[in-house]
């Protein structure tokens, strides 16, 4: 009976400490406004681009604002400079839904694909 007792008090130390230890917090990013097809609507495939048959994913990582503005972005994954370039002014254009933490917006990131195919 003590043994029972000692195997079930660690497992309750053990099992319990975690997860009080783990904060546990959604995952949240911020949206565009009008979903994707407000920064799809946005791309402009770069001329040179085309003519060259570039294709690719560009990823993006961007800062949204407290009013949603995105405020910097950074190349993740190029495709090319005017892909790259391309991709950046389509998303900076678009207005995003900001993060709320306490019903208070905050300054968030969001990662972003912008696809570049020829059809």
């Amino acid at each position: 009976m003590k043994s029972v007792f000692f195997s079930l008090f660690f497992v309750f130390i053990f099992f319990g400490l975690n997860i009080f230890a783990q904060e546990k917090k959604a995952e949240v990013t911020p949206e565009p406004i009008g979903g994707i097809e407000s920064i799809v609507k946005n791309v402009v495939y770069p001329k040179s681009a085309k003519e060259n048959g570039v294709e690719g994913k560009v990823i993006i990582k961007a800062i949204v604002d407290e009013k949603g503005m995105v405020s910097s972005t950074e190349v993740v994954k190029s495709v090319n400079k005017e892909c790259d370039n391309a991709a950046i002014k389509a998303i900076k254009k678009t207005k995003f839904k900001p993060v709320l933490k306490d019903g208070k917006p905050i300054k968030s990131e969001v990662v972003i694909p912008v696809m570049f195919k020829l059809s």
